[in-house]
């Protein structure tokens, strides 16, 4: 048996989502990888008071972090689109003219499983070092078969190799690729008799995701898939109104999806059925701010409707190039003005639900040990700063490790 305590913290459960219930003086008791006890220091059981024990000196104990949206597997590099937007091109007229996402299946389709591997380790680690021990990595930048399945393969090997919990997530939906062209049906043909099944056989895929919207898939397209996904039993997710509204956010909700994400453009109608299915809005501010969007996601709907809001980095080569957690945190407050406690929640217990993790989150007695231990006193630190990271220590599964040492 591996058993240990952490005393001395001020401790964030995260039990109620976007509040904060403060424990000053607390403990948590670590037993076989699980959360076995929490509570104040003085009330610690005797049995285990012998336990070796780090003293927290008052600083910050939370769950650990969690990115639920990431498209962390990719090769080449998008800097030339970078200047194309700062002179005035948009997303959609680069991605029309064979940029964007397609650019990026040239290159990922050229690398090898070894070296999209060798690429994609210093992103996570660079997401480790923040206090992140969840994460979802979705496909998307192979549009055929052998590509797509490598890259569930090199987020499988990700999670076997980190101390790090890897959701994967399959996104052949995320583009048309060339060999396609004027034939989106036959492609989704393709991703429905062939791809999926075969990512499936080889238990590659967690959940699955489309990108709906006018340069991606209509909703009657999204809905194959979707209906596709319900007959393997995978969960759905949606890339849903980023650019436009194409009711995705209502079609995933159908479906009793995970998540609804970006969401600039959701309607009166979407929230309301996001609301009644339960459906997670993440919130992506690294696109929103790279891309220079002005149409902000309606944050107050949200709220009043009662909808779980996340919040993710949404590392990926082309409007998000962002590998920091805490500025996510950041971002979400000075962006999308939420609250710190609904900005903590979003990448805690709020995205753990996107994810459908029932294990992590929150600290509570049969969870998951996943934590993070921060050099600060008061929680809004955490979004208030960054580029002075304050990740003292975290633990995954019960293991100890303190990445910036």
């Amino acid at each position: 048996m591996s058993a240990s305590v952490i005393y001395n913290a001020q401790l964030l459960p995260m039990h109620q989502g976007a509040t904060f219930d403060l424990r000053a003086s607390a403990a948590l008791v670590i037993e076989d990888g699980k959360i076995a006890w929490l509570g104040t220091h003085d009330t610690l059981p005797a049995q285990y008071q012998s336990l070796p024990a780090l003293d927290a000196e008052g600083h910050l104990l939370t769950p650990g972090l969690i990115d639920c949206h990431t498209h962390l597997v990719w090769a080449g590099s998008r800097a030339s689109e970078f200047s194309m937007r700062l002179h005035g091109a948009s997303y959609e007229e680069i991605s029309n003219a064979g940029g964007g996402i397609l650019s990026t299946v040239k290159a990922t389709r050229a690398a090898s499983e070894d070296t999209l591997y060798d690429l994609a380790l210093p992103r996570i680690d660079a997401l480790i070092a923040q206090g992140v021990t969840e994460i979802e990595i979705k496909s998307g930048y192979g549009l055929d078969l052998d590509t797509e399945l490598k890259q569930l393969r090199v987020a499988r090997r990700l999670g076997a190799n980190r101390d790090i919990r890897v959701h994967t997530t399959f996104l052949a939906a995320h583009a048309l690729p060339p060999e396609y062209s004027g034939n989106a049906d036959g492609y989704i043909d393709y991703i429905c008799d062939i791809i999926l099944p075969q990512a499936v056989e080889q238990g590659l895929v967690d959940a699955v995701d489309v990108f709906c919207e006018r340069i991606g898939f209509s909703r009657a397209q999204t809905e194959r898939v979707f209906a596709r996904a319900q007959a393997f039993g995978l969960p759905v997710k949606l890339h849903a109104e980023q650019l436009s509204d194409q009711d995705g956010a209502a079609l995933v909700a159908k479906y009793q999806g995970l998540s609804a994400d970006h969401l600039e453009y959701l309607s009166a109608q979407g929230i309301q059925a996001m609301a009644e299915a339960g459906t997670v809005a993440v919130l992506l501010p690294g696109a929103f701010y790279f891309l220079r969007e002005t149409k902000y996601p309606p944050i107050e709907a949200l709220r009043n409707a009662g909808v779980p809001i996340a919040v993710a980095t949404d590392a990926n080569p082309g409007s998000s190039p962002i590998h920091h957690a805490q500025l996510m945190l950041h971002m979400a407050c000075t962006l999308f003005r939420l609250t710190p406690e609904e900005a903590i929640a979003g990448m805690t217990c709020h995205a753990a639900q996107a994810l459908g993790s029932q294990q992590s989150g929150q600290l509570q007695v049969g969870m998951d040990a996943n934590l993070a231990l921060w050099q600060v006193k008061d929680p809004a630190e955490l979004c208030y700063q960054f580029g002075v990271n304050p990740l003292i220590a975290r633990w995954y599964q019960g293991r100890c490790s303190r990445p910036n040492k």
